[in-house]
């Protein structure tokens, strides 16, 4: 049984003073804490709902919002000659195996000379969400779509966001079109933006995806059934990996954050697995950067006020010189992404082990990204870690709000109209998207805590491998690798970020994701 203020297994104080069960009696602990949990998933939603309304957020839709919800009845269906049919292309959307909001889909097309054109179609959700209705309110509101294990939250309501302005396969809907063709070597050579219909011809999902290009698996199902797809995905693939290399040697950064998801059987969480970059993930990042740049550079063009999303060049560059110096890195006195890309590539292929925790500190240290309004005529500040200088984001407007505003502002300067917001609303808007995106990340952030610590609540007691992550004030930090979670550590001599332990769990917290271990051995 546990008691306020008791001392953990080994007659240990709790490391954080009492926040939670600390269980004398090893044995006894997962009866209890499967009477304490018996609907785990239902929990963590529960939690979810009350970290989105202590950060801000509004986890419901407001009644006004679902009345206008009743009286939309089908997919967006315009037509004129500004709107061109591309419906018999070869478009294929690729996304995680659980998405069910596609925003985007691609095609390509091999041109005279080795060059390719590739067109990226997002989803016109502007059709049906028109400014200032309610709907478009509760998404001002929250500005982006927050993921959980347990419960999604999103920035739509999900009649829309996985039906009638997703893109969903065998469907035929609105959407924007970006035209981009490059050179052999990666490089852009014309660039457009138009408005056409398109279909779905496969939806297909990243690790499958990823599988086959490496030669791990076979060809997804859903592309096999449709003529020409094998050949559009090598191509597209072929294109995304020299763009990549090109924004490498340009000196976009290549982190490996920690992202572990939960996995569910019914109600238990019965895993959680951390979320791997690969083939598929990076083909779609690349084509997506691609095309938010396009559109900033037309906005710019059109000498029209825009929203751009950047990572100002780091205030705190010193610290990372110092950090880098720490394992032998040498870099330059003044920001520069390319020295610090050579850097983290050196240290990926040295220490992949201690590589996210690296990658970590080194995001921290850059500062998070942010949202502003570029006027005509205004600087450019670009975004250091992707070494661009033009991104706008406009590529998932069903989840996140800033993407549906480009959408508007780029309909209104193909059309010729006024901008649909003043210079002053977009400033509002971009402060807005900024500080919600943060407690939207902070909300997720503490759910993940929460779903490590609800698996390991049973496991008390047992013995983990895992690496030291943080020592400061007092405090030492440490992230188990089987399952993926991080918690807070009683050493039993001074450790060093990096050094490998063996972590005894002692107590978890569910409902303040807490996980503390104590060192053996």
């Amino acid at each position: 049984m546990a008691f306020p203020g008791a001392r953990g297994p080994g007659g240990l104080a709790h490391p954080r003073g009492y926040d939670g069960p600390v269980y004398l009696h090893q044995e006894t602990a997962p009866a209890m804490n499967r009477a304490l949990h018996p609907h785990q998933k239902a929990e963590l939603a529960d939690l979810a709902v009350a970290a989105m309304q202590e950060r801000g957020l509004q986890p419901e839709f407001p009644p006004s919002a679902l009345r206008q919800l009743d009286d939309i009845k089908a997919p967006g269906d315009e037509a004129g000659p500004d709107i061109a049919d591309l419906t018999h292309l070869l478009w294929c959307s690729i996304d995680n195996d659980d998405s069910r909001d596609l925003d985007q889909l691609s095609v390509s097309e091999v041109l005279p000379g080795g060059g390719v054109r590739l067109l990226v179609a997002i989803a016109d959700v502007d059709a049906l969400v028109k400014k200032n209705t309610p709907i478009d309110r509760h998404a001002e509101h929250n500005t982006t779509s927050v993921y959980t294990s347990a419960r999604i939250f999103p920035m739509l309501p999900e009649k829309l966001s996985t039906n009638l302005t997703s893109l969903n396969p065998g469907e035929e809907r609105l959407a924007m079109v970006t035209e981009m063709d490059f050179a052999p070597d990666g490089s852009l050579r014309h660039a457009r933006i138009h408005r056409a219909q398109v279909h779905n011809k496969a939806q297909l999902a990243y690790d499958a995806v990823s599988a086959w290009i490496d030669g791990q698996g076979p060809l997804p199902e859903a592309a096999a059934a449709v003529p020409g797809m094998e050949g559009q995905l090598r191509t597209q693939d072929s294109m995304a990996q020299q763009l990549r290399a090109n924004r490498r040697e340009q000196g976009a950064l290549e982190f490996q954050t920690f992202q572990p998801r939960a996995v569910f059987e019914g109600e238990d969480v019965v895993d959680i697995r951390q979320q791997e970059q690969n083939r598929a993930r990076q083909l779609i990042e690349e084509l997506m950067v691609a095309a938010n740049g396009v559109t900033a550079r037309y906005l710019r063009s059109q000498r029209r006020a825009s929203l751009q999303r950047v990572v100002r060049s780091p205030e705190r560059w010193a610290r990372i010189v110092e950090v880098a110096a720490d394992r032998g890195g040498d870099l330059p006195p003044e920001p520069d992404s390319r020295a610090l890309e050579l850097f983290l590539a050196r240290e990926h292929r040295r220490d992949p082990l201690r590589f996210p925790d690296l990658s970590l500190t080194i995001i921290k240290l850059m500062g998070r990204g942010e949202y502003v309004v570029e006027v005509p005529g205004g600087s450019k500040l670009g975004h250091f870690g992707l070494a661009v200088k033009d991104y706008s984001h406009s590529t998932a407007p069903n989840r996140r709000f800033p993407d549906l505003i480009t959408q508007r502002l780029l309909k209104a300067t193909l059309a010729g109209e006024h901008a649909p917001y003043s210079t002053a609303e977009l400033q509002h808007l971009a402060d807005q998207c900024t500080r919600q995106e943060d407690a939207a990340n902070k909300v997720e952030r503490r759910l993940r805590k929460s779903e490590a610590a609800l698996l390991l609540e049973s496991r008390i007691g047992e013995v983990f491998d895992g690496v030291v992550t943080g020592v400061a004030k007092g405090k030492t930090w440490v992230r188990i690798f089987s399952p993926p979670a991080e918690g807070l550590l009683m050493p039993l001599q001074p450790l060093q970020v990096g050094q490998r332990v063996r972590a005894k769990l002692q107590s978890t917290n569910v409902e303040r994701g807490f996980i503390d271990f104590e060192q053996v051995g």
